[in-house]
């Protein structure tokens, strides 16, 4: 094992500095939560009453206090494939809790969206908020004050990250996170790829995409491309919250039942202890650690908002600054469907993130002495999962499987992490580097400008983008709408790339981890709405979008402009519902949080 790289080191030393006061704050909060919370004989028999009074065969246990409680937080829905899986958890953990004398209940659920059910419709207004929503429930969840550990399952884009915040509000809890799993692979990622382009094109119809798009996602289990979902399970490896090597194991295997039957056992083993809570284990080299597998893995651009979002939930100040200095230094090691051919399953064959951590770790560039649910430190999770005799257990692995999906350190697939910082006089914006080959990291052409995405779809079938274009999809902010992702748009704008085109996204919305091939300049901030540089943007300005040299500019003189009106918010959908949160959100680069802005957090 290398000694740290002296970026990541003086990034990390740079957030601890930046996050003293707040750091202290959070902490201090923990050790007086830990303090106040009521013993089991200070609580009211009818407080007692309530909390026992569903628990039936553990209602004797619970009253004697035999063992530790385990809350469980689950966002169990079937209508997401990734979270169908969780149906039966409730009654199994209760089973495994027991083996160890604990005893587990459901403390609440959480709501739990599917971005690629909403991709493109109103309802994805709503998405970047449900985050904070999710929050809020574990919130609720946990107030009862019942219990000794957290069990989080969640899996999906905004449900870890809502996860994340709510839990670290009772960080004096040991936590684990207790993923699902993967469904197994469906057509090929080209295939699907290939029929999406010929529907954009008009070259088949409904049918044969919908047809396309079922053999894609077809059961039970995360969704197998490396968008935000799956980019989440790395993070939850890489900060030490999974049972080592929990995260792309499918489900209803013998081996994803080992992990869950190993999560309730080690929640049991800490709870009532005070060395491994959340709080503790979610410390700034933790972050940093999210920060350099996003990096490395090419993983979600939506994890530029989250993780600035997670961390102030722990007092933590990370921002794109820092996330773009540690991008020089890590090397993209992986790569997962979109950035490459094969899915997640693929990925975890090939040596999955046991290969990576290992690989970071030799090379000293991830931070091995990080605090971990596990006992053996960080340095389990570069070990892969195995059953022994029906058991948990873990083995070495030495080299990659498949150098088509995962490479060593010293031969990357690219020198650098998977995202670039843009900075100009339209603002700052991120850049998925790792999904756009290289000879498009830079273009430059006239803007045509937008503000709703239908209308660039309809411009690409009317033949107006036939052209060297940077289209513009403006007031899609957090303010202004919700910030909605655009994945819709990649397909159109990849079909304009294929025809030979300079083709480049500008928005001040979000693009998913699905964004694909097209270079794009997104989550720009200041955004549009409230007169942001965004709103001053004509047809027929030229704008530079380059992620060679982190430029995001335009040819014109912004402030002799009046900004174009803000829109109008929208109604229906439950979309007025959330007014609250789109007036008080801050930045895409604070976390875009009204909630967290609100609590002074």
């Amino acid at each position: 094992m290398s000694k740290l790289d002296d970026t990541i080191h003086r990034v990390t030393q740079r957030v601890i500095a930046n996050s003293k006061d707040s750091r202290s704050a959070y902490l201090d909060l923990m050790r007086r939560e830990a303090d106040r919370r009521p013993e089991h004989k200070d609580i009211a028999c009818s407080n007692l009453a309530h909390a026992f009074a569903g628990a039936m065969e553990d209602q004797e246990a619970m009253k004697n206090r035999r063992g530790p409680n385990i809350g469980v937080v689950t966002a169990y829905n079937d209508m997401l494939s990734a979270h169908a899986p969780y149906y039966r958890y409730p009654e199994r953990l209760k089973l495994h809790a027991r083996e160890v004398g604990a005893t587990a209940q459901v403390a609440g659920g959480t709501p739990a969206m599917c971005d690629g059910v909403t991709q493109g419709e109103d309802g994805m207004e709503l998405s970047l908020f449900s985050r904070d929503t999710i929050a809020l429930a574990t919130g609720v969840a946990l107030s009862h004050q019942m219990f000794d550990g957290v069990a989080c399952l969640g899996i999906c884009d905004k449900i870890v990250p809502g996860l994340m915040i709510g839990a670290l509000r009772f960080g004096h809890l040991p936590t684990v996170f207790v993923p699902g799993g993967p469904m197994p692979s469906g057509i090929s990622n080209a295939q699907k790829q290939e029929t999406r382009q010929k529907y954009a094109s008009g070259e088949i119809g409904r049918d044969e995409l919908l047809e396309s798009e079922l053999g894609s996602y077809h059961s039970p289990g995360t969704c197998t491309f490396y968008g935000t979902a799956n980019s989440n399970q790395m993070m939850m490896e890489m900060m030490g919250l999974h049972i080592p090597g929990a995260a792309f194991v499918q489900p209803g295997t013998k081996l994803r039942q080992a992990f869950d039957r190993a999560a309730m056992h080690r929640l049991a083993a800490l709870s009532g202890t005070t060395e491994r809570t959340l709080a503790q284990v979610v410390d700034e080299k933790a972050i940093v650690n999210a920060v350099i597998g996003l990096l490395a893995t090419g993983g979600s651009t939506n994890h530029a908002i989250h993780i600035p979002a997670m961390a102030r939930a722990a007092g933590i100040r990370i921002d794109w600054n820092d996330m773009a200095e540690i991008s020089r230094v890590v090397p993209l090691v992986a790569r997962v469907y979109p950035n490459g051919s094969g899915d997640v399953n693929q990925f975890h064959a090939a040596g999955g993130m046991a290969y990576v951590v290992g690989e970071l770790l030799d090379a000293g560039l991830a931070h091995a002495d990080i605090l971990t649910v596990w006992d053996e430190g960080f340095a389990a999770y570069a070990k892969e999962p195995v059953l022994e005799d029906g058991a948990l257990g873990w083995a070495a692995v030495e080299t990659s499987r498949d150098e088509t999906m995962l490479r060593p350190v010293s031969d990357p697939f690219q020198s650098d992490g998977g995202m670039r910082l843009l900075t100009g006089n339209l603002g700052r914006a991120c850049f998925k580097s790792s999904a756009v080959e290289r000879e498009r990291w830079t273009t430059e052409a006239p803007a045509r400008v937008f503000e709703d995405q239908s209308d660039v779809l309809a411009a690409f079938k009317a033949g107006e983008l036939n052209r060297d274009v940077v289209v513009v999809v403006r007031f899609q902010g957090p303010r202004a709408n919700g910030m909605p992702e655009l994945h819709a748009l990649t397909p159109s704008l990849a079909v304009l790339q294929s025809r030979g085109y300079r083709v480049a996204l500008v928005t001040d919305g979000r693009m998913s981890g699905a964004s694909g091939k097209v270079p794009a300049a997104i989550h720009l901030t200041p955004e549009a709405k409230g007169g942001g540089p965004l709103a001053r943007v004509r047809d027929g300005d030229v704008i530079k979008v380059c992620a060679e040299m982190g430029e995001l500019s335009v040819d014109a003189d912004l402030e002799a402009r009046e900004p174009a009106p803000d829109r109008e918010a929208e109604w229906g959908v439950g979309r007025e519902l959330f007014r609250m949160m789109q007036a008080h959100a801050d930045g895409a680069e604070q976390g875009a949080s009204a909630m967290l802005a609100s609590a002074g957090l």
